[in-house]
C-alpha cells in the first residue's frame, strides 16, 4: 500500500514542474525548465549558500585558521572519516561536505564504498573538479559491441547539439585535437602548458602511436563570460568563487533560472519519496520532511526531475513504494539500484625532470594535463587483458618554500636555499573505467534509518579483474611514458581505491531500450511513469573514463527540452 503515515501540517502547493537537487544537473533542470515558462518548485536537502557571501573561507590565510589550515584531526576523524578518507575536505571546505556521524550509510567491512557528499544549495557544484570532456561513440556502443550489460539508448549524434548548447552557456576552456574519441567541444582559449609539460608532450606525442598530451579541458573561464569574470588564478577553487570564473549552480544556472520569476528555491527540504497515483499512472508530487523542524508537507506537480545524485535518486526512487511498484517507484525491471559504477584511480607514477632551472609558472593554475584514452580505441590498441580504457590526468609543477617543513637545516643558509623553487617533477594519475556489474548495488537497511525516518542507504561494490588487469596497465604505461620523455627517478604508484572515491557514483537507475532491462529510456524518462524523469549520474548505462559532469549537464537539458514538448503536447 501507498505510504501514509505523515502528518501534513501545510497545505499542498502545486508546481508546472518539481527539481529535487540543486546540484549540477539540478540546477541545469532548473534553469530550462524556468526559461520554458514553467512554475518550478527546486527541493535542496541541505542549507542555503548564497553565491560570495556564504563562501567564508575563501581568501582566509593560514594564520586565521584555527589550526592555521591543518584542520582539527580528531573532529574529521570522529565525525568526518569517510570523507577525510578521500582527501577532498580540508579545515577551509569541510562545512561543504557532509558529516559522515550525522549522515550514516551502510556499508561492507572488507571494500567499504566510499560517498562523497555535499548537502547545501549547490551541492557538490561548490567543490568539483571541474574537467569536462564529451563522449564518443566508443562511450556509447561500448556495451553493444562488447554484449556488457545493455546498450545505450543514444549515441553522439543524439547528445552531439545539447553539448554544444550547454558548453556555449558554462564556458569550456581547452585545446582542440580533432580526436574521434574525444570530440572537441567548443572551448574559450586554452590555459597555456608550463615548459617541462610541453617537453612531455612533445616526446610522448613523438614516441607513442594514439598518444596525445594535452591541457585539461575544464569549466573554469580564461576570459569573462555570462556575466561572469575570468580565473586569476587564485587556487582555493574548493572554498567557492566569488567571481564565478568556475561553473556552479550559484554562479551560474540557479541566477538563470530566478531572473525568469518562475523559480522558487526551498532548501532544507529532505524528499522522502515520489507520490504515484495509480489511476493516472503519474508521479504526482514529492513527499518533503524540513530538515530543521520535521514537519511533512506534500509539494505536487505535472513533471518531476530527479538531480538528487546517483544514489540520492536511487534512494528517493527506491522509499517510493506502493501496491503499484513495491519494490520502488518505476522499478518493473528490477535493476533500480543496481550497476553502481565509479571511475577507479590512484595508480600512475611520478619523477623529476633536470633542467628549465630558470624557469617557473604564474600563479595557482586550477588545472593540469590529460592524456586521453589510448587503450582499446582500434584494432592497432587492442588488449587480451582488460576492455576499455583509462586516461591520465596530472602536472608538472616545483615546489616552493614550503617543502622546508620537510628538509634538514635551520639558519640564513637554509633560509637561502629555500629562497629559489625546488627542481621541477612531473606527476599523473589514471582514471579508468569500472564496468556495470549487477551486484555492485544499493539498496534501502532493513533495520536502520536516518533522524528524519527514512531508511539508511546499504551499498555494496568493489573493482573486478577488468579493473585490476587495467591498474597494472596504467602504472606500466606511466612509466614508460615518463622515462620517454627524460624523466629522471621515475617510480610506480599503487594507492588504496575504494569505490565511490573518484566522486564519479554512476549508474543504478540506467538508461536503456527494453523496459525490462532498464529504468529509464533515451530520454531520461522512467519507462513506467511518464512524467518522472531522472538525469544526474543515476542514468548511466556504462562510465566511460572521462569526467562525467558535462554529459549530465548535456542530458539534462535535452531531457527537459522533451518533457516540456510531451507537456504541451499533453502526453504528460
Amino acid at each position: 500500500m501507498e505510504n501514509t503515515d505523515y502528518n501534513i501540517s501545510n497545505p499542498p502547493e502545486e508546481y508546472d514542474a518539481i527539481v529535487v537537487g540543486s546540484g549540477i544537473s539540478g540546477g541545469w533542470a532548473a534553469k530550462e525548465l524556468t526559461e520554458k515558462g514553467l512554475k518550478t518548485l527546486v527541493l535542496e536537502r541541505g542549507r542555503d549558500v548564497k553565491h560570495g557571501e556564504d563562501y567564508i573561507t575563501e581568501h582566509m590565510p593560514p594564520w586565521e585558521a584555527e589550526f592555521r589550515g591543518q584542520g582539527n584531526r580528531k573532529l574529521f576523524e570522529e565525525e568526518y572519516p569517510m570523507q577525510l578518507r578521500s582527501d577532498v575536505i580540508n579545515e577551509y571546505n569541510y562545512h561543504f561536505f557532509v558529516n559522515d556521524k550525522k549522515h550514516p550509510y551502510q556499508t561492507d567491512d572488507e571494500n567499504p564504498f566510499l560517498w562523497v557528499r555535499g548537502y547545501q544549495v549547490g551541492g557538490r557544484s561548490l567543490t568539483w573538479g571541474r574537467q569536462t570532456y564529451r563522449w564518443s561513440d566508443l562511450d556509447f556502443e561500448a556495451n553493444a559491441r562488447e554484449g556488457i550489460g545493455v546498450d545505450w539508448p543514444i549515441r553522439y549524434e543524439d547528445i552531439e547539439p545539447w553539448y554544444d548548447y550547454v558548453e556555449e552557456f558554462v564556458g569550456i576552456s581547452g585545446q582542440e585535437e580533432g580526436l574521434e574519441h574525444l570530440p572537441d567541444s567548443n572551448f574559450l582559449p586554452a590555459m597555456d602548458l608550463n615548459c617541462v609539460e610541453e617537453e612531455v608532450k612533445e616526446k610522448i606525442e613523438n614516441n607513442f602511436e594514439y598518444r596525445h598530451l594535452t591541457i585539461g579541458r575544464c569549466a573554469v573561464l580564461t576570459e569573462p563570460h555570462k556575466g561572469r569574470g575570468a580565473c586569476h588564478y587564485c587556487g582555493p577553487c574548493s572554498r567557492g568563487c566569488s567571481v564565478g570564473a568556475y561553473f556552479s549552480s550559484q554562479s551560474s544556472t540557479l541566477p538563470a533560472a530566478r531572473n525568469t520569476g518562475n523559480l522558487t528555491l526551498r532548501p532544507n527540504s529532505i524528499v522522502h519519496s515520489i507520490i504515484y497515483d495509480r489511476e493516472t499512472n503519474r508521479a504526482k508530487g514529492v513527499r518533503v520532511i524540513d530538515r530543521l523542524t520535521n514537519e511533512s508537507k506534500e509539494f505536487y506537480a505535472r513533471v518531476i526531475f530527479l538531480n538528487a545524485s546517483a544514489l540520492g535518486s536511487t534512494q528517493i526512487m527506491l522509499n517510493s513504494t506502493s501496491d503499484a511498484f513495491p519494490n520502488g517507484i518505476a522499478n518493473s525491471s528490477g535493476v533500480l539500484g543496481h550497476y553502481l559504477m565509479d571511475h577507479h584511480f590512484r595508480v600512475g607514477a611520478s619523477g623529476t625532470f633536470e633542467g628549465y632551472e630558470d624557469r617557473y609558472y604564474h600563479g595557482n593554475r586550477p588545472n593540469g594535463i590529460y592524456i586521453p584514452r589510448f587503450r582499446n580505441i582500434n584494432e592497432q590498441t587492442e588488449q587480451e587483458d582488460f576492455v576499455r580504457g583509462y586516461g591520465f590526468q596530472g602536472r608538472a609543477s616545483r615546489p616552493s618554500w614550503g617543502r622546508g617543513t620537510g628538509m634538514e637545516g635551520f639558519g640564513e643558509e637554509f633560509k637561502q636555499k629555500l629562497r629559489d623553487p625546488g627542481p621541477w617533477s612531473f606527476g599523473m594519475t589514471a582514471f579508468g573505467e569500472i564496468l556495470p556489474y549487477e551486484d555492485n548495488f544499493v539498496k534501502l537497511s532493513a533495520d536502520k534509518e536516518n533522524d528524519w525516518g527514512i531508511p539508511q542507504l546499504e551499498i555494496h561494490a568493489s573493482i573486478r579483474e577488468n579493473e585490476e588487469n587495467m591498474r597494472e596497465d596504467m602504472a606500466e604505461t606511466a612509466v614508460e611514458m615518463l622515462e620517454a620523455a627524460g624523466g629522471k627517478d621515475v617510480s610506480p604508484y599503487f594507492g588504496e581505491y575504494l569505490v565511490g572515491e573518484g566522486i564519479h557514483e554512476m549508474g543504478t537507475a540506467r538508461m536503456g531500450r527494453d523496459p525490462k532491462t532498464s529504468v529509464l529510456n533515451a530520454h531520461n524518462q522512467t519507462h513506467d511513469v511518464p512524467n518522472l524523469f531522472v538525469t544526474d549520474g543515476a542514468c548511466m548505462t556504462s562510465a566511460a573514463c572521462q569526467n562525467p559532469s558535462l554529459t549530465y549537464m548535456a542530458l539534462t537539458a535535452r531531457a527537459v527540452d522533451y518533457a516540456v514538448n510531451e507537456l504541451n503536447k499533453r502526453n504528460l
